[in-house]
């Protein structure tokens, strides 16, 4: 009986932390598609600060190729939030 019990809280444990990691792995694909989206459509600025945000956009898509999506969410939203940074300065 106990071993049913703990087969059962184990495999709904499973199948609630599931979904977790697919919306992870989600959020990542939707990030890298909205970096790259952007970085398409640069302004122009500064050579340094168009390699630094393709570095972070390299970084994010390795990071999701080795299946580390919170790494991959982070260097993307880093990068995103750099990219709307240069959209929203006034240019001189």
């Amino acid at each position: 009986m106990r071993r049913t019990v703990f087969a059962g809280m184990f495999i709904c444990a499973v199948m609630l932390a599931s979904p977790v990691f697919a919306a992870d792995h989600d959020l990542c694909t939707i990030k890298l598609q909205e970096l790259k989206n952007k970085v398409s459509s640069l302004p122009a600025t500064s050579e340094n600060t168009a390699m630094e945000i393709r570095r972070m956009q390299a970084s994010a898509e390795s990071a999701r190729a080795a299946d580390d999506d919170r790494k991959c969410i982070t260097e993307a939203t880093q990068a995103l939030a750099r990219v709307d940074q240069l959209t929203n300065e006034p240019n001189p």
